[in-house]
């Protein structure tokens, strides 16, 4: 269900998407607020669950994982649950989606490269008995949005 939300809240979201380091008071500033009135909104927003967590964003190339792929899934009818519990024990797996059309999954894998992909797509993913298929489809470029 949506949280109602203002104006404020989501300049204050706004502003933590860009840089979620930064501080009540700059936040309070930015949006144009008190610091009381930032601090317990960003309380608000993180107790009802809007905001989730903060995290850092890592430049894939950077460390040492420069080759992203898609790989489309396919796994047994009524799997998901179980399949989605060894999602959460592999690293290469950055994002994983459940999808509507000719799949059942759509993963963002990073990995250093080629050698690496083939390895985590033949002998980690498809040795799964869930796994009915894969299809992997590399990423040329991910512009910054």
């Amino acid at each position: 269900m949506a949280v109602p939300l203002d104006e404020t809240d989501r300049r204050i979201i706004s502003l933590l998407r860009e840089d979620g380091r930064m501080s009540i008071r700059a936040v309070a500033q930015q949006a144009h607020i008190s610091r009381a009135n930032a601090y317990s909104r960003l309380e608000r927003l993180r107790e009802e669950g809007v905001i989730r967590g903060f995290t850092a964003v890592i430049d894939p190339e950077k460390y040492g994982t420069g080759l992203s792929a898609y790989v489309s899934v396919r796994i047994e009818q009524h799997s998901w649950e179980r399949f989605r519990g060894y999602l959460r024990d592999i690293p290469e797996v950055d994002h994983a989606a459940l999808v509507s059309g000719d799949v059942d999954l759509l993963l963002l894998v990073r990995v250093a490269d080629a050698a690496a992909l083939r390895t985590f797509v033949l002998e980690r993913l498809q040795r799964l008995p869930e796994v009915k298929s894969t299809q992997t489809m590399f990423i040329l470029d991910e512009p910054p949005l």
